[in-house]
């Protein structure tokens, strides 16, 4: 089993996503988790909900930092497009997704962003 940690700033909404989806479709493939650099505190309400709407349960996620993971060591980092200010964690492989931060938008874009990274956390379980 590969151990990913998915990084976007405020491990709210982007990052969540992903650790929802890689949980949910990683099966005995992944083994999720999520952080970020300056973390919010609370789980975006909107991610919550647009993973609600296709049976992807994330409301008792919770928004934390590096300091919180109690894994170390991982086989991938994934950052959501926040290269330039997510700090470097030490894995195996690293990969920048380049995803727009959905804060402040639409649900409309949530939705959106939501069904990317459903695809690329797909095409990461199919290469693993």
């Amino acid at each position: 089993m590969k151990k990913v940690l998915f990084v976007c700033v405020e491990n709210s909404c982007r990052s969540q996503i992903a650790e929802g989806f890689a949980k949910a479709l990683g099966g005995a493939k992944l083994e999720a988790y999520s952080a970020g650099s300056k973390p919010s505190g609370k789980v975006n309400s909107g991610a919550v909900k647009v993973m609600q709407e296709i049976g992807i349960d994330i409301s008792a996620a919770e928004s934390k930092g590096f300091n919180d993971l109690t894994v170390k060591e991982f086989d991938y980092v994934i950052t959501m497009g926040c290269r330039d200010i997510c700090p470097f964690v030490p894995a195996k492989e690293h990969f920048d997704w380049q995803i727009d931060d959905p804060k402040g938008k639409s649900e409309e874009f949530l939705r959106k962003i939501r069904d990317l990274i459903k695809e690329k956390v797909e095409s990461l379980i199919r290469e693993v």
